[in-house]
């Protein structure tokens, strides 16, 4: 499926536009490695991962493994799936952490129940919505990885899918074959009110349904202004760091603070000593 981190302007089937030139042009991108970190944060964040142990997650459309990159970093395992074999070459050449595996989910996911505890997918479930041969129905394929998806993932976990969908038809073909699979959940919508930074993530739970957690920029009715320009800050951070903030740094302590602060949890204030490493003493 091969998610590119930015929204897709093209027909045809994934497998032959992310061909060998392609691959290797949006993996060189500085601005798609920045999207696309960022998209994989606020997914993984979704997941409500537990903090005491590290997961086994999957990873749909991983494309050369810039999801997978995040994922690693934070201390979870992964392995992904893709349609693009040109874009598996390259997370190959990258000597990504994850395990790779080339496959059309629209067949399925061939995995164990309950194997994984979540999934997440970056720019890459629409492609679902394209019927792309003769034999290929939108409905059906969606079904048939939502329903084998379910089946995939340990109950009580969740499946975050950031996407872009052409309409509000494609939104609710995706959604209604996800609940009809027997996923809970819904869409959490970042940044509504601006054209550049908005963003849709499909969130769903299997097994008991949990509270649907809120999209950023939503809290203040002040402001595209506000929550554009906290938009813009991250992505100058990750601009910065070529990627994704250098550990321990200040950067990586703020940006780790911030989305415990939006998972409700307590954390100690900012101050001008985070970060600060202590002179060594004689």
């Amino acid at each position: 499926m091969a998610g590119s981190g930015r929204r897709p302007e093209h027909r045809g089937p994934p497998e032959l536009f992310y061909n060998e030139f392609e691959a290797r042009k949006y993996t060189q991108n500085s601005r798609v490695v920045e999207i696309q970190s960022q998209m994989s944060e606020r997914a993984v964040e979704l997941l409500g991962l537990p903090e005491d142990r590290p997961c086994l997650l999957l990873d749909v459309g991983c494309g050369s493994g810039l999801s997978g990159d995040y994922i690693s970093d934070e201390g979870h395992y992964w392995i992904g799936m893709d349609i693009s074999p040109a874009m598996l070459d390259v997370a190959v050449e990258r000597e990504v952490e994850g395990d790779l595996l080339l496959a059309d989910v629209g067949h399925g996911i061939p995995f164990r129940p309950g194997m994984f505890d979540g999934c997440i997918s970056i720019s890459a479930v629409q492609w679902l919505c394209n019927a792309d041969k003769k034999s290929h129905s939108p409905p059906k394929r969606l079904y048939r990885f939502f329903s084998t998806l379910y089946t995939a993932l340990a109950r009580g976990s969740r499946a975050v899918l950031q996407l872009y969908p052409e309409n509000s038809e494609q939104l609710e073909l995706i959604t209604a074959q996800a609940m009809r699979a027997g996923f809970t959940g819904g869409m959490v919508v970042d940044y509504p009110n601006s054209a550049k930074a908005k963003k849709f993530f499909l969130c769903l739970f299997v097994g008991a349904s949990g509270t649907l957690p809120k999209g950023l920029g939503t809290e203040c009715a002040d402001g595209e202004e506000i929550h554009q320009a906290k938009f813009t800050n991250e992505r100058t951070r990750f601009r910065n760091a070529k990627g994704k903030s250098v550990k321990k740094s200040r950067d990586w302590i703020l940006e780790k603070k911030e989305r415990r602060r939006r998972q409700g949890k307590e954390v100690r204030a900012d101050t001008k000593y985070t970060g600060r490493k202590r002179r060594p003493r004689f």
